[in-house]
């Protein structure tokens, strides 16, 4: 079997074995739990008529009761309109259901959160703003995915202004986070500093956007990052710009990649399969970071990276290569922490305490339990393949909720003081 053939078998494999995972024993992949007794006929006097009548007259007299009588504590909703569905692009509320019950899977694994999924068939702006609005008392948070840019930065900021319970637009800030965390750990291995290195952004949606706009604010230079999207670097002279791209907009005579790549010290791919060549890897300058994030086939691949520069670092979006850049290390435990000390918006300093305790966690010995699930990876630790823990490992939920919930207070958005358990 030649090496095409064996990867087009593979793929069927794959293809094949999803859909079966999806469809049995029961199609989908979340159900609802009964939480409280309902074995007699008391039981279901206290859970339904007449008994939850009480509840309903303490949440009208204080709304706060909901989060004593409800699971609204608990209960985060996952949104999304099927504007832009993993990299397949807009395919429909629908076919976002899949993605969205696997959030919602992810959120219950990793931060014991209740996750429901809800598919909006609206592509307007405001109508989908309205919808969420009008659902939003059911929920303790609100995560938004798989919405396109620029619509998704709109919908996410009057989301966040008309409502006291977190949004966050994970697409954004939680690739922000990972993307974060990885580069100081990278940086440091390299040894090379934030403020210095120049920064080349192949892609200008909503991941690219909210990554240099993190990274600046944890110290990068503006001005030392080029981002570029399907017409080349984006500049000044550059017509048609909306107000998000334009924020990036440099002052160069810089118009295509090759001449963006050239000396840069760090690379972020959040685009497309086989942007950079191997040449263009050439130009950059010593010690390189290479972040190439496309999922499934990165902007370029590991292996042609590593022949042609042995004094990289590479970090892509799959899990068959090392430094697997994965939302999942941080959203879950992001909402956590806000649900636990019921922070009424996610801040810039809340992503920056995740990003920091997720780098910091890389640094600690990997316990056997951890590196017994990653049986292929020998001798796991920091270093240029280990630069951000493995989304199996449990301490991630040990030191991100409590740095994020400090943080929360810190910025005076927690409406509860600190749990004893994170003291």
């Amino acid at each position: 079997m030649t090496a095409e053939n064996e990867k087009i078998s593979k793929k069927e494999a794959l293809r094949a074995a999803a859909l079966a995972y999806h469809e049995f024993p029961i199609p989908g992949k979340i159900a609802i739990e009964i939480t409280k007794p309902t074995a007699t006929q008391r039981d279901l006097a206290l859970a339904y008529s007449p008994g939850v009548a009480e509840p309903v007259k303490e949440i009208a007299a204080n709304p706060d009761n909901a989060y004593r009588y409800t699971n609204k504590k608990n209960l985060v909703a996952v949104i999304s309109n099927g504007t832009a569905i993993l990299g397949l692009g807009n395919l429909g509320a629908l076919a976002s259901k899949p993605v969205m019950e696997g959030k919602a899977v992810l959120f219950k694994i990793f931060g014991g959160v209740d996750a429901i999924d809800i598919e909006v068939d609206e592509k307007d702006s405001a109508a989908f703003i309205h919808v969420v609005k009008a659902i939003a008392p059911t929920f303790g948070g609100i995560n938004l995915e798989d919405i396109k840019a620029p619509e998704c930065f709109q919908i996410e900021y009057e989301l966040r202004r008309a409502l006291d319970i977190p949004v966050f637009h994970d697409d954004q800030h939680g690739t922000a986070i990972i993307v974060a965390a990885a580069l100081m750990n990278a940086l440091e291995i390299q040894k090379k500093n934030l403020a210095d290195v120049k920064i080349v952004c192949v892609g200008a949606g909503a991941a690219g956007i909210a990554c240099m706009e993190l990274l600046i604010r944890m110290g990068a230079g503006k001005a030392n990052i080029l981002m570029l999207d399907s017409q080349g670097v984006i500049h000044t002279e550059r017509h048609g710009l909306g107000p998000y791209k334009f924020a990036f907009a440099q002052q160069t005579d810089k118009r295509t990649l090759t001449d963006a790549i050239d000396g840069a010290d760090v690379f972020v791919g959040v685009s497309g399969p086989d942007v950079l060549t191997a040449d263009q890897l050439k130009l950059m300058g010593p010690k390189p970071i290479v972040f190439a994030l496309s999922n499934p086939d990165p902007e370029i691949n590991p292996e042609i990276a590593r022949a042609v520069r042995d004094d990289l670092i590479i970090a892509t979006g799959r899990s068959d290569f090392p430094n697997q850049v994965n939302n999942v290390l941080c959203f879950p435990y992001i909402f956590r922490a806000a649900l636990d000390v019921r922070a009424r918006v996610i801040t810039v300093s809340m992503t920056i305490a995740a990003a920091k305790a997720i780098a910091a966690l890389a640094k600690e010995p990997v316990p056997p339990e951890v590196a017994a699930l990653y049986p292929d990876e020998k001798n796991i630790q920091f270093g240029p393949e280990y630069l951000i823990p493995k989304p199996m490992d449990p301490r991630l939920r040990e030191r991100v909720v409590p740095a994020v919930a400090k943080a929360a207070i810190e910025a005076n958005v927690a409406k509860l003081p600190l749990p004893e358990k994170y003291q």
